[in-house]
């Protein structure tokens, strides 16, 4: 069994390579190629050392850079009409607005350090900067440097702009049921693998949201930083995810497990990891949002959402539903649901136990890796703390689903997302999470084993 895990490996990866091969689809390594409109007047003329012309649609090539970013407020609704400066070092800034779309972007005409500042004034009423007002990104003349603000509060529906789908309340709800969709299925990447390591261990594992953490970051380092080829970059960032996996069960959780430590004893470690893995991505990456988008998009379809996020849904239900087929069709999966019922009757059965749960542990960090750089496609970045704020929704949806259920964890994400992004539309931002937590507790009291969870019985 053991010899099985790296060919395993090896097939997701494959498959992760071929889907993010589609979504390179939607990431070319340029913007778009509208004509820009002509310079601001505060701009100096174009060409001159250190330009710097505020445009709605940057166009990347050997003589120009681009900086660029969309604003959006804590419901990811697009926040227009604010106003943001970029400054070269001992130059005159130049300002622009951010459009209906919330995107704001500058065209460079020499590369080095520069001076990125929201003007907080101009903010709707009732949304604020969380993570300061200034950047200084670096600039590569035929690079894009995408520049991100965290924003907390809720832009109100009238300046909200209506979308495609149509205006009003009707489209602003509608609007969040798509959010609400698109959420849940990226919990669903991550929420799996946490059910799967609670059914075949028993352990609730707080460190697992760091690795959705991770996986942006990686993503980050060799797309961004390294400036390799965006699948490249994504599919080292889930085969080293899925490796962590493998290199946690090693040389932690099998060590722990053999020497009889009981199940509390072993969430305290996980709570330990977790917390030593946040601040350390803190202390590697800073307190700000790394954005890893390579194009600023706007919102359009049925749906009224970006294409990243259409191709980002689209990977999350195949690979999803590759998992169930392998869970269900598949002779190491009937082992993985054998070791989850009953695992001494599993190893009596000649089953390799520990070779099932390292199998396991991969698979759940690789997913979780997954999701993370689709989350920070989809949502404009990844923070040192993103892994934090999802914690308690993976833990809602996987226990909503039913306890060590994957199917269950599904359906537990969808409808934890349902409800985070419903919420938004009569309860503050602070407050959207907490709607999610009462939805399952409500449920909870009439039937305690989840949605699709069996009845255990007790003596």
């Amino acid at each position: 069994m053991i010899r099985t895990i790296p060919r395993l490996a090896a097939v997701l990866v494959a498959i992760a390579g071929i889907l993010l091969g589609v979504l390179a689809a939607g990431l070319p390594a340029q913007a778009s190629t509208t004509p820009s409109p002509a310079p601001s007047a505060s701009a100096p003329a174009a060409g001159a050392p250190g330009a710097v012309t505020a445009v709605a649609s940057c166009v990347q090539n050997d003589t120009t850079g681009c900086v660029a970013g969309t604003l959006r407020d804590a419901d990811t609704n697009p926040v227009a009409g604010v106003t943001l400066t970029l400054a070269p070092e001992g130059g005159a800034p130049v300002s622009t607005k951010t459009s209906k779309q919330g995107v704001f972007g500058f065209a460079v005409t020499e590369a080095g350090k520069y001076t990125l500042t929201l003007v907080d004034t101009t903010l709707p009423k009732g949304v604020k900067a969380t993570n300061g007002l200034e950047r200084t990104p670096t600039v590569r003349l035929g690079a894009l440097a995408p520049a991100g603000f965290a924003l907390s509060g809720t832009v109100s529906t009238a300046e909200t702009p209506a979308g495609p789908t149509g205006s009003g309340e009707l489209g602003r709800i509608w609007n969040q049921i798509s959010l609400g969709l698109l959420l849940g299925l990226l919990l669903a990447l991550g929420a799996i693998g946490l059910s799967l390591v609670y059914g075949t261990t028993g352990l609730s594992n707080f460190a697992h949201a760091e690795q959705v953490t991770l996986g942006g970051f990686l993503v980050y380092v060799f797309g961004i930083q390294l400036g390799l080829p965006f699948v490249l970059a994504a599919v080292i960032a889930v085969a080293l995810c899925a490796l962590t996996g493998t290199v946690q069960d090693r040389l932690i959780w099998q060590p722990l497990r053999r020497r009889g430590l009981g199940l509390t004893q072993l969430m305290v470690v996980t709570i330990g990891l977790q917390l030593a893995l946040e601040y350390l991505y803190q202390y590697i990456f800073g307190g700000g949002v790394r954005n890893i988008s390579r194009t600023i998009q706007a919102n359009t379809g049925p749906l009224n959402i970006t294409p990243n996020a259409y191709i980002a849904m689209g990977i999350s239900l195949v690979v999803l539903i590759a998992v169930g087929l392998l869970l269900t069709r598949t002779r190491i999966g009937r082992a993985t649901r054998a070791v989850a019922d009953n695992r001494p009757l599993a190893s009596a059965s000649g089953i390799d136990v520990d070779g099932i749960i390292r199998l396991v542990w991969t698979v759940a960090t690789g997913l979780a890796g997954l999701a993370g750089l689709l989350y920070a496609l989809v949502y404009g970045g990844i923070a040192w703390n993103t892994g934090a704020e999802l914690l308690l929704l993976l833990f809602a949806a996987v226990t909503l689903g039913g306890l060590g259920t994957a199917f269950g964890a599904l359906v537990g994400s969808v409808i934890i997302g349902l409800v985070t992004q419903l919420s938004s539309l009569v309860l503050t931002a602070q407050l959207r999470y907490a709607s999610a937590l009462l939805i399952l507790i409500v449920v909870l009291i009439f039937r305690p084993q989840g949605i699709l969870g069996r009845k255990s019985r007790v003596g």
